[in-house]
């Protein structure tokens, strides 16, 4: 059974910086995409970055320039480093997984995920 564990959200002032972390178990997938969404109140979940079992990473415009994503194989996690918080960025965050078929960059639409995590809270405020 798979398993997708968040943590490291809470609160923060503009300008700050947090870490999200993500803890995956039972993957049996041999090449994953695994990516961070969120999904901002009364609005869509949009995807923010994905990472590819090589390690190809894709950003979308929304967190380019301020967010980084990576990955620990051997601790089987994802991490979200978001800087220069801004009050729109207050969101549940969510960590995600797919197959990869390791051909094609891993893009960011919700509905190619397989499992979710539970989501975690960001609040920034000004």
């Amino acid at each position: 059974q798979v398993q997708l564990v968040e943590s490291g959200g809470g609160s923060a002032q503009a300008g700050a910086s947090l870490r999200l972390s993500c803890i995956a178990s039972g993957i049996t997938y041999d090449r994953t995409c695994m990516a961070w969404f969120r999904q901002p109140p009364g609005s869509q979940r949009e995807g923010l970055a994905s990472i590819r079992s090589d390690g190809v990473k894709v950003y979308d415009k929304s967190a380019e320039d301020r967010f980084i994503i990576s990955k620990d194989n051997a601790k089987n996690s994802l991490f979200l480093q978001m800087n220069s918080l801004k009050p729109e960025d207050t969101a549940v965050y969510y960590c995600a997984v797919r197959w990869s078929s390791g051909l094609s960059p891993c893009h960011l639409m919700r509905g190619d995920y397989d499992y979710w995590g539970q989501g975690i809270q960001v609040n920034v405020s000004s």
